[in-house]
């Protein structure tokens, strides 16, 4: 079952390209820490996609990932620091796969001139197993034996005396 105690992570990183893979997995471990084992994929990939193009396209490789879990949903956001680094532009692609996987995103500016984009996943129900249905268990009371036979003279009784046709039954 999902937490709904809201939590919290945040990571200051400077992004190469051997660090991706490391940040990747700490985001991992958190959020399996948190019981959100059917998340770390998509968030996982959408980090990775996001470091790895900061790595290429940043002249400024420090870079802020946070995530918040509400108890409904995980928002993870990244922000970097260059102020030529256009979302539009170089971070097109990276942008159309993670709106593809991700529940919603979007991308803001700082006070600072820097950016943040975020995604988030909604978390969904695990998978069930069906049910089983399981036999009752044995008693070891004695029981009479079922079906039971009504004798014909309860069954030509009044309907207005239920209870002689029970006792016949008896």
């Amino acid at each position: 079952m999902k937490t709904a105690v809201p939590c919290y992570y945040h990571l200051d990183v400077e992004v190469s390209p051997e660090r991706v893979g490391q940040v990747s997995r700490i985001l991992a471990a958190h959020l399996r820490y948190w019981d959100l084992e059917t998340l770390v994929e998509p968030v996982c990939g959408g980090a990775e996609l996001l470091l790895t193009a900061i790595d290429r396209h940043a002249t400024d490789k420090n870079s802020s990932i946070e995530m918040w879990w509400n108890g409904q949903h995980l928002i993870t956001a990244i922000g970097d620091n260059d102020r030529d680094l256009r979302p539009d532009q170089e971070l097109r692609g990276c942008l159309e796969q993670i709106a593809a996987t991700s529940d919603g995103w979007g991308c803001c500016a700082t006070d600072t001139g820097s950016k943040v984009i975020w995604f988030s996943q909604r978390a969904r129900a695990g998978e069930r197993m069906p049910l089983v249905p399981t036999g009752p268990a044995p008693s070891l009371r004695e029981v009479r034996q079922v079906p039971r036979e009504i004798p014909a003279a309860a069954l030509a009784a009044p309907a207005t005396a239920p209870e002689r046709v029970l006792e016949g039954a008896r």
